[in-house]
């Protein structure tokens, strides 16, 4: 019986052996125990209790012991580390020497060093604390433990510290000017409450200013002055503070919600799925996180289908997708302007001119961009509306003189202007001016064999039509012409002399063949 006791315990050490190495102080313990009783109870000796224990005894002690000279070596690669600036490097090594010795204040301190300079105030004072309980009497552990709190704003924490520290050292000028910070930073929250009681948010959060040169790493002054940039409207000051309390409290979930929500306010959408994923990974079940998460998920997504089809000029595919967002958010201004942008150039590219106009003036009450103003000049060229046009691209110009595409759009409605007082090739032959060369002909050949002058008797209505007959030959030259068309669309007559870009002596019935006497009488061919 003794051997299969023996049997056991000897398989069940070198299980423990086998990832003892990996495992803190308090683990190694528990498993230990663990598997001891497990050999305990499956040998089934119970009245060798006591030879168990001093085996147990024997092999922590073979198995948890750590050479002096391998601390040792860890805590000088540390030191090299640290001097090199490889903090990471440094702390494994600190890591090592505290497993070796977890009795050592000195290496708790050093490796509190390292995390104070990673920026992680919360490990720090872990370390700060337990070298205290090691070491009561550490003169600088409690100093450095008093600025540690000083700077997260824990001002009586951190006054107990500096005391205990001028109990033994009445003159430390570190423990006293800690203290007088103490006092000032103490009375400056004190003047900021006033002025948040008042409504004055500007000098409040100057105020904070003031207190975090010296309490950088208060996560609640932080977001108190970020509270405060919100009032003022100073959203991306608010976010930067916000996102502060996300680096400064690693598992800051309030955090990560609130910085979220106010990239979702400036219509940062993709922005704000990003920063509320992060909450999510801190904690999957967080209620407000993943109900804001479904929302906003859906309309990054149609935002998105919507730009990919303008972008590809599936309009029609654009406009499904972009009037869901309205629906979807139906108070949040700079998220119904992502919107209102993409309906304005969708409908446009539709030719839907009045759903354009629509669209683009509700983007525009929103927010006054120069590019949106061009799209409303455009849209309300289409509909002819020149008037209207020239001063929304004069507007673009005013938000930034430099602009060619207002510049260039402004010249063509002036043009388009000028040439609606005289001939539009369009209205005369009753097309839009997204019409096809083909549709273009056909509507040419229709309205030459209406206003034929040979279908007239004398008299004024034979003039009319004679004239008429001119201007449809004329704008069947014009528009089935790529370059002269070209030129047309940019606000330019191409048969107008004075334009210099008409040829004198052109006959725009050279279509037409066979003249018999009068310049009308004549039977002609349709290309």
């Amino acid at each position: 019986m003794i051997y299969n006791f023996y049997s056991e315990f000897v398989g069940r050490w070198w299980e423990v052996n086998f990832c003892w190495a990996n495992l803190d102080q308090s683990y190694r313990t528990t498993i230990a125990m663990a598997v001891w009783l497990n050999s305990f109870v499956l040998s089934g000796v119970m009245y060798h209790c006591g030879l168990l224990l001093v085996l147990l005894d024997l092999s922590l002690d073979v198995v948890g012991s750590v050479s002096q000279l391998e601390i040792d070596r860890h805590l000088e690669l540390g030191r090299e580390f640290l001097a090199k600036g490889q903090l990471q490097d440094a702390l494994s090594h600190y890591h090592a020497a505290v497993e070796g010795d977890p009795n050592n204040y000195l290496t708790y301190y050093k490796r509190g060093t390292v995390y104070l300079a990673l920026g992680k105030a919360k490990f720090a004072l872990l370390d700060l604390d337990k070298v205290l309980e090691l070491k009561p009497d550490f003169t600088s552990a409690r100093l450095q433990r008093g600025n540690v709190l000083l700077k997260q704003a824990q001002f009586k924490k951190a006054e107990e510290n500096f005391q205990s520290v001028l109990a033994v050292e009445p003159h430390n000028e570190d423990a006293l000017n800690a203290l007088y910070k103490i006092g000032s930073a103490e009375e400056d929250l004190t003047v900021v409450d006033r002025l948040i009681s008042y409504g004055d948010y500007a000098a409040a959060a100057q105020q904070i200013t003031r207190i975090i040169e010296t309490c950088p790493w208060a996560v609640e002054l932080r977001e108190r002055r970020a509270e405060c940039y919100e009032a003022l409207d100073d959203y991306m000051s608010a976010i930067s503070d916000v996102r502060s309390t996300t680096k400064l409290q690693s598992d800051n979930t309030n955090g990560y919600f609130k910085l979220a929500s106010l990239l979702y306010r400036l219509g940062q959408v993709e922005e704000s799925l990003k920063e509320i994923r992060e909450c999510l990974k801190l904690d999957p079940e967080h209620s407000k996180c993943f109900s804001f998460y479904k929302k906003v998920k859906k309309i990054v997504k149609l935002l998105a289908d919507a730009q990919t089809s303008e972008e590809a000029r599936d309009y029609d595919g654009c406009i499904v997708s972009a009037q869901p967002v309205l629906k979807l958010e139906p108070n949040v201004g700079n998220v119904r302007f992502l919107a209102y942008q993409l309906l304005c150039k969708c409908y446009s590219g539709n030719s839907d001119t009045s759903q354009a106009i629509n669209n683009c003036q509700e983007a525009l009450k929103l927010r006054k961009e120069p590019g949106v103003y061009c799209d409303s000049a455009e849209a309300y060229l289409a509909a002819e509306m020149f008037d209207d046009a020239m001063r929304e691209f004069k507007e673009a110009l005013e938000i930034d003189p430099s602009l060619q595409r207002a510049k260039q759009g402004l010249h063509k409605a002036q043009q388009r202007q000028k040439l609606s007082e005289s001939r539009d090739y369009y209205k005369i032959l009753g097309v839009s001016r997204t019409a096809s060369k083909r549709d273009i002909i056909k509507a040419y050949r229709k309205a030459a064999q209406k206003w034929h002058p040979d279908n007239f008797q004398e008299g004024d209505e034979k003039k009319r039509a004679e004239k008429r007959f001119i201007d449809i030959a004329a704008a069947k030259e014009v528009l089935t012409d790529d370059d002269k068309r070209a030129k047309f669309d940019q606000g330019e007559d191409p048969l107008d002399p004075e334009s210099g870009s008409h040829q004198y002596g052109s006959n725009p019935f050279q279509e037409f063949h066979h003249f018999h006497g009068s310049p009308f009488q004549f039977k002609f061919h349709f290309n």
